[in-house]
């Protein structure tokens, strides 16, 4: 029973249909109240529904029952490989037959009885759950990828050849189906399993199943169409070779959205017969359309990727692909000529549309629309066409010409696809082109690197063949072609200097600097560095150019000054001055550029000696037009009209005249820099110092009140500051009213952060020089007008000299002023030091107000030196009364701060710096200075009033509790004696 010939007699099980006359055993005496009420209710869905049923469930029970087949059988015959699911096979056949005859257009009983004959002859299905829900218009890239994610797997199925009559059989059922239900789209796609099974026979699985696809598209509407293709495609896929073309092509006529796929499907390794020609057409189709806006790519490719795509395609498959080098050469001409018929047939369309637009053709009834051209037939791009592509053509028109930017990868390309089909020297002119081509270093990176690797796998495959030669004849012309690649190779590696320097000049023909780097590269050889100079100065534009063109003509001149660059030739002195002459000509970007040319030309004159000649050129560049008020900055006048207001050659020029000059022509310089008002303050100094220097003294005072007039604050500052020191030194005291009136002229302006050196230089003469009450009425005047950061600094220096020429006393009045000026933190150094002056005086009573007021501004917790400092004045001066008050004011200090958090969150980080700038004194303090030499000794005697016992004690105890605590608990808690209490 289980060899083949057995197997096959047991079909075909379902044809003819089987009916109790013709197999007896399909009823048995339990089925006849069954028949009998189906012959009754022959006209009613239910019954017959319910009896399909019903057997159905009596069959599952009994196959259940029935013994297993051996493997052999069950892995032939699928589910009918038990006699039991055979004859259930019949029964439920006869039954839907039955019932089809009284509804022969019922889609359930159709659909309910091809599941039941698919799952005896195909097997048990499995089909991956979709996550998610379906797409309803999806892309057919989408679908295609989703229905192989959810395509069906089947556990096992009858055997087709064994089988052949049973599957014949199926397909006669699902013929009569369709010939019911044509436009039932479930019934067609249940149809199409059969033909993805892989038991199916070879007769059904291709052109049956092709014709029964062709036939669904034609019955089915257009808009179910794109179920049918999606496992119209993939059949076709699994096909392959003609099959899988034709189907493609076919569907891209419609939908050209999958073209990448079809052509990576050409290309995959799977296929039994590769078509690389087909597929680059497709690909430079695709490239061209996408370049002209009519493709975007699923995948998101632009149409240089898709190009590159194709230039792979030429590569890998070169001798498929591309025509040779003789065809190529010979399709180029006609080529461009229809090339040039199509621009012409453009520009006649152009032409008759401007005409259209201003003639009468112009529609005024509805806005203008815009006319589909339709394009020209090319048959580089039709896949159906076996004709090879002219790669070198393509590769310029398509790709160069358009992505001038990306041109590496491209030149590589074309040099590669002729290295593999043997055009070796083709190769290498390509190569020559790309690198003399591209316009970006990352382009040139790339084809010069496939040009190494080129010409070293030639050298490799020469010594190769050279290992192994055929005669003596042939090793000899071996190792001639060897020395020739290696010098090639060589001056290859060698040129690649000069290489970038072109790519780099190509891109930017006005580059300074790269022309610099060109003729550096030359080095010693002065004709290419002469013959790179004159390139340079012909190829940039001025106005185009980086920075420092005017270097390219300097530069140039010292080259001919010098005698070439190792200096071996003779100086060319008539060349260079020629030179630096047509360069003054040029109207440069800025005047500065021009302004150095010039100066250049007097150094070369002064290198040589040409005293006379350099200050000829020094006024001719600096001649002045008539009209002298032209704007420096006027961009739209030339630098040459604006070359007299550079002070940069003003600069030069009046340093030339007091370095060879007399003092007379140098004044005439400097006088004209101020004329035209472009002097700066280093200027007026110079100036100044010049005439000085030349005991010119009242002119050089002129030239600082001049200076002064020109300029504001901060500039006149320095200028001030310098005229003021200068007249000074001059004249001392000797014309003291004169100096007393430049001050009150320099401080009438002044700002005030700028007035305390002039306030200082200012009290410094009178001190000097004239009355000790006007240096008083400065130092007066200048704590008022000063700004507030240089208050207190002055107001130090005030009590200073206060206290050297009155003494101690005077200065009472100037503490009490300063108390009501200073901020708040000064206020508290400086009550500090008012109080010391009081002690000294002995006014105690009044050092103890002057520490009370100061306590308001002085925080315990960020000012204990402070407090420390009046702690140790009561203990030593005080009585337990003041001692109590001095406790009772920290206290209400302290409990004032705790309450203010915005004053806390202010001074948490910066109270350590604040404190050790209220404790200790600044270096070089006039005041304290000044102190130390007013009092040689102590400045007054201590008190001999006697303090009780109670009252000594007392005062210890608080003075030790005051103290820092170093131990556990709050150090800053203020303990009190039970008497306090």
């Amino acid at each position: 029973m289980d060899d083949v010939g057995s197997l096959g007699a047991l079909f075909p099980l379902t044809w003819p249909i089987p009916t109790p006359t013709t197999h007896k055993y399909l009823l048995q005496l339990s089925d006849l109240s069954r028949e009998e009420d189906l012959q009754r209710n022959a006209g009613s869905f239910r019954h017959w529904w319910t009896a399909i049923t019903s057997t159905k469930d009596a069959i599952v029970a009994q196959q259940k029952k029935a013994n297993p087949a051996s493997p052999y059988v069950d892995k032939t015959l699928g589910m009918l490989s038990t006699p039991e699911a055979r004859l259930g096979l019949q029964k439920l056949v006869y039954l839907y037959e039955s019932a089809l005859a009284c509804f022969p257009t019922s889609f359930k009983l159709w659909k309910a009885y091809l599941q039941m004959r698919c799952l005896y002859v195909l097997g048990k299905s499995t089909k991956p759950k979709r996550a998610g829900g379906r797409k309803k218009l999806a892309e057919m890239r989408e679908a295609l990828e989703d229905e192989l994610e959810t395509a069906e797997t089947w556990d096992s199925g009858l055997d087709g050849v064994i089988g052949w009559e049973e599957w014949k059989a199926l397909v006669a059922t699902f013929e009569r189906a369709i010939t019911w239900l044509p436009t039932m789209p479930r019934l067609w796609l249940m149809y199409f399993t059969l033909f993805q099974h892989p038991q199916c026979p070879a007769q059904l699985s291709h052109t049956h199943a092709r014709r029964t696809f062709d036939r669904a598209l034609r019955t089915l509407p257009p808009s179910l169409h794109s179920r049918i293709w999606t496992i119209y495609l993939l059949w076709s896929e699994a096909k392959g070779g003609s099959t899988t073309a034709r189907v493609y092509r076919r569907y891209l006529a419609v939908d050209p959205s999958i073209t990448e796929r079809y052509a990576a499907i050409l290309l995959s390794p799977d296929n039994p017969q590769p078509r690389p020609l087909e597929a680059a057409k497709l690909l430079l189709g695709l490239a061209r359309k996408a370049a002209k806006g009519k493709y975007v790519s699923p995948e998101g490719k632009s149409p240089y990727q898709l190009l590159g795509e194709w230039l792979d395609v030429v590569q890998q498959y070169s001798e498929d692909v591309g025509m040779d080098l003789k065809e190529a050469s010979s399709d180029l001409p006609s080529s461009s000529r229809v090339k040039e018929g199509e621009r012409g047939e453009q520009s006649s369309k152009q032409s008759l549309a401007q005409k259209g637009k201003m003639g009468p053709l112009m529609r005024m009834a509805a806005p203008p629309q815009p006319v589909e051209e339709k394009e020209s037939y090319d048959e580089e791009v039709d896949p159906t066409s076996s004709r090879k592509m002219n790669v070198e053509k393509i590769v310029r028109e398509d790709g160069l010409e358009v992505y001038k930017d990306q041109a590496g990868r491209l030149w590589a390309g074309l040099a590669t696809y002729w290295s593999k089909r043997g055009e070796f020297d083709k190769a290498k002119e390509t190569f020559e082109s790309g690198i003399s081509g591209v316009l970006t270093v990352r382009d040139f990176t790339q084809v010069f690197d496939a040009y190494t690797e080129f010409l070293e796998s030639l050298n490799t495959a020469l010594m190769s063949a050279l290992e192994s030669p055929e005669d003596e004849e042939t090793a000899a012309e071996i190792e001639a072609d060897l020395d020739v690649q290696m010098q090639a190779f060589e001056a290859l590696i060698d040129r690649r200097p000069f290489l970038v320097n072109d790519v780099l000049l190509r891109r930017n023909p006005h580059d300074v600097q790269e022309w610099e780097k060109r003729i550096a590269l030359w080095g010693d050889n002065d004709e290419k560095v002469a013959e790179t100079y004159t390139r340079a100065l012909e190829t940039i534009s001025p106005k185009k150019s980086s920075a420092n063109f005017h270097r390219l003509y300097i530069n140039f001149a010292k080259f001919y000054e010098e005698g070439g660059t190792t200096g071996q030739s003779e100086p060319d002195l008539a060349s260079a001055r020629k030179l630096l002459e047509k360069a003054t000509k040029v109207n440069f970007r800025l005047v500065d550029e021009l302004a150095e040319v010039w100066i250049e030309w007097a150094e070369l004159e002064i290198r040589h000696d040409n005293y006379d000649e350099a200050i000829r050129v020094m006024q001719r560049a600096a001649y002045v037009p008539k009209d002298s008020k032209i704007n420096y900055h006027d961009q739209s006048l030339p630098v040459q009209a604006r070359l007299f207001k550079s002070l940069k050659l003003w600069s030069f020029y009046v340093d030339l005249e007091e370095s060879i000059g007399t003092v007379e022509t140098t004044k005439n310089v400097y006088d004209k820099i101020l004329e035209l008002r472009i002097a700066n303050a280093q200027i007026i100094v110079n100036y100044a110092t010049f005439l000085e220097d030349n005991q010119y003294f009242e002119e050089s005072f002129k030239v600082y009140e001049r200076g002064v007039e020109l300029f504001n604050y901060p500039i006149s500052f320095e200028i001030w500051n310098i005229y003021l020191s200068k007249f000074v030194k001059r004249y001392g005291g000797s014309k003291l009213e004169r100096t007393r009136d430049l001050f009150e002229q320099a401080l009438e302006k002044c700002p005030q952060k700028y007035c305390k050196p002039l306030f200082l230089m200012y009290a410094k003469l009178e001190e000097d020089f004239g009355l000790a009450k006007r240096a008083m009425a400065i130092y007066e005047r200048a704590v008022g007008v000063v700004a507030d950061q240089d208050k207190f600094e002055m107001f130090t220096i005030y009590i200073a000299k206060v206290t050297e020429n009155y003494g101690l006393p005077a200065t009472r009045p100037i503490f009490e002023r300063a108390l009501e000026v200073l901020p708040d933190k000064q206020t508290a150094r400086m009550c500090l030091r008012f109080a010391s002056m009081e002690r000294k005086l002995g006014e105690i009573d009044r050092a103890r107000a002057i520490y009370a007021h100061a306590s308001q501004f002085c925080d315990p917790r960020l000012y204990p030196d402070f407090w420390k400092e009046w702690n140790q004045f009561e203990v030593e001066t005080g009585s337990e009364d003041t001692f109590k008050e001095y406790l009772r004011i920290k206290r209400s200090v302290q409990s004032q701060y705790n309450t203010e958090a915005s004053f806390l969150t202010a001074h948490a980080l910066g109270g350590q710096k604040d404190a050790q700038a209220t404790s200790a004194p600044a270096p070089g303090d006039a005041m304290a200075e000044a102190e130390k030499q007013a009092t040689k000794g102590p400045s007054f005697v201590r008190t001999t009033t006697t303090v009780s016992k109670s009252v000594e004690t007392n005062g210890d105890h608080e003075m030790d509790e005051d103290a820092p605590n170093t131990g556990d608990g709050n150090d800053q808690e203020i303990r009190m004696s039970d008497d306090e209490e």
